[in-house]
């Protein structure tokens, strides 16, 4: 199987796991970058002001999200352009629980989606001082991004990815899980699955 997958990344009005104001999605064919998509999203109350510290961060302000639409709206489309991908984020832990704690708060069923972390396939690549997504990034040849722009962030965090593919001659994700000895993570029904593989009927009861 090829380097395939869908590179993600949230901006956040707070400290809200549930308060997406902005995604960015890069898809990954082949280890080469096929599709790119960027939206805001508009916070669902109660979780929609916006910290001046998160505004400082990432430029995203009220008024540039209040026509947006909300997650009910774009978790489809989301599920359209990821499809059956793993998804891959720099510290896919705050990612994929952006996107639990946001559908939660939509009343919706949260999506069944496998997940791998940048971060730590980067810590089992590159001999770093700083494994943040721009130096993580420059090891792996992308630099001069606009970091926390989503869609940039996405973008980056997939150059890390096919290159640490590249470099451990790895020719999917699964073989770079293994050689990086990186854990998938998982939300959903899947999570739940996996859950019940790992520890076995007993654990649950």
């Amino acid at each position: 199987m090829p380097v395939d997958f869908t590179a993600i990344d949230f901006e956040t009005a707070n400290s809200s796991g549930a308060s997406a104001c902005s995604v960015g999605l890069v898809k990954v064919r082949d280890g080469r970058v096929v599709d790119r998509m960027h939206r805001y999203i508009r916070p669902p109350f109660p979780h929609d002001e916006f910290s001046e510290w998160n505004i400082r961060i990432h430029g995203i302000t009220p008024e540039m999200v209040a026509d947006a639409p909300g997650w009910d709206v774009h978790l489809p489309m989301l599920r359209e352009f990821a499809g059956s991908d793993v998804l891959v984020a720099h510290n896919a832990g705050f990612d994929m629980g952006v996107i639990a704690k946001t559908t939660a708060a939509f009343g919706l069923d949260v999506p069944d989606f496998r997940s791998l972390c940048s971060l730590q396939v980067a810590r089992r690549t590159y001999h770093l001082d700083s494994y943040r997504l721009p130096v993580a990034a420059m090891a792996a040849g992308f630099e001069g991004f606009s970091h926390h722009d989503a869609l940039a962030d996405a973008e980056a965090c997939a150059a890390i990815i096919v290159h640490a593919a590249k470099r451990h001659e790895a020719d999917d994700l699964e073989r770079l899980a293994h050689v990086t000895r990186v854990q998938f993570g998982a939300i959903g029904p899947v999570a739940t699955r996996d859950q019940r593989t790992a520890h076995g009927p007993m654990a649950l009861q």
